[in-house]
């Protein structure tokens, strides 16, 4: 089946989703295994909703932010944490600052809780694992 046909086949809200690379950012996050398993549940293609007590979903937008002490912190439970790659629309991130929290290198993407859903829905591809560290 051609590129047509596959665009034909889809339904509208797959349909907007096919773009160009360059009309999407790469982020990354780090996560514990309780955040990976609910990952996992969603087919690799959400985020899970935040606690009352965590108001901002935080995302990277370098891969050395999110280090081996970040990634096993979001796993307070447990000695092992991962590191998140995913690709968002960068028409929709583009309305949330960029923080620098700490040194310059150390930037992040502050998503508040109730604009979670609409985040997941701007997720292009799959959330992919390319870090794993402890257990």
């Amino acid at each position: 089946m051609g590129e047509a046909g596959v665009k034909a086949s889809l339904p509208q809200s797959k349909l907007n989703k096919i773009m160009n690379v360059n009309d999407a950012i790469t982020l990354f996050r780090p996560v514990g295994p309780k955040e990976l398993e609910l990952i996992r549940a969603s087919g690799n293609r959400t985020f899970p909703p935040r606690l009352p007590e965590q108001p901002i979903f935080y995302r990277f937008s370098t891969r050395t932010t999110p280090s081996k002490s970040r990634a096993i912190g979001n796993g307070k439970d447990s000695a092992a944490g991962y590191v998140m790659r995913f690709h968002v629309r960068k028409e929709f991130v583009e309305k949330f600052p960029i923080q620098t929290v700490g040194g310059s290198t150390h930037q992040e993407l502050w998503i508040p809780a109730e604009e979670l859903a609409a985040f997941n829905e701007n997720i292009v591809g799959t959330i992919e694992i390319i870090a794993q560290f402890g257990k």
